[in-house]
């Protein structure tokens, strides 16, 4: 695999894992003082260090996952092949 496609799909998996970490540490808007204008449902402190930082340990283990089954084929293509292929 040449290091531009190692780029690209740890980026891909970074910009996965930033979602799925998203919803994570955040507290609900009435445990600190609103800010005029602030809705109920919006966090009242968001760290998008904290996030980032978070999502990048994520995206290192499961591309560390994913490029260890790319060298060593833990877990085959031909595992989610459903069709059956006659002959």
């Amino acid at each position: 695999m040449r290091w531009t496609s190692i780029v690209a799909i740890y980026f891909l998996f970074w910009s996965l894992s930033f979602f799925l970490v998203l919803p994570f540490r955040l507290r609900r808007a009435g445990e600190d003082v609103l800010v005029p204008g602030q809705s109920r449902g919006a966090p009242p402190m968001f760290s998008f260090a904290r996030t980032a930082k978070w999502t990048t340990l994520v995206s290192v283990v499961l591309f560390g996952l994913y490029y260890g089954n790319y060298v060593n084929n833990w877990v085959p293509v031909e595992t989610f092949d459903f069709v059956h292929h006659p002959g």
